[in-house]
């Protein structure tokens, strides 16, 4: 009996000790990055120009994302990004046609142009030479 009074408190503190790294470690979890959709990068949706026709459109911008099986004159190009438990990067592109021609496009956070490079980096002496 001693020896189960000794023990008790022992699985006690072990059983706290082991639920506690449980709860700290719950919030360590890996979140792999998200990528869905077409690319829409702002150079290449730039190119897009009224009265290009749907082959043009297709070799530009690839599939479309989303066909519109009621509207066989609109074309959803759709990208989502997401790195971690960061906020989900969306991008929205639709292209407009009429008579197999670009009529219009509107574009939703979409770029103007490529991200650029951070000005600065690591000299290129820090790094060892081979």
């Amino acid at each position: 009996m001693i020896i189960l009074q000794r023990a008790h408190p022992r699985l006690i503190v072990a059983a706290a000790a082991a639920l506690l790294a449980a709860a700290l470690l719950g919030g360590c979890v890996y979140r792999m990055d998200i990528q869905q959709g077409n690319y829409l990068e702002g150079k290449t949706v730039d190119k897009l120009e009224v009265g290009m026709t749907r082959t043009q459109v297709r070799y530009l911008l690839g599939t479309p994302m989303v066909p519109e099986p009621f509207d066989r004159d609109r074309w959803d190009y759709l990208y989502y990004f997401q790195r971690g438990h960061n906020k989900p990067a969306q991008r929205h592109l639709v292209v407009f046609f009429k008579d197999d021609k670009v009529t219009r496009f509107e574009r939703d956070n979409v770029p103007q142009s490529a991200p650029q490079a951070p000005e600065q980096g690591a000299p290129i002496e820090k790094f060892p030479k081979i």
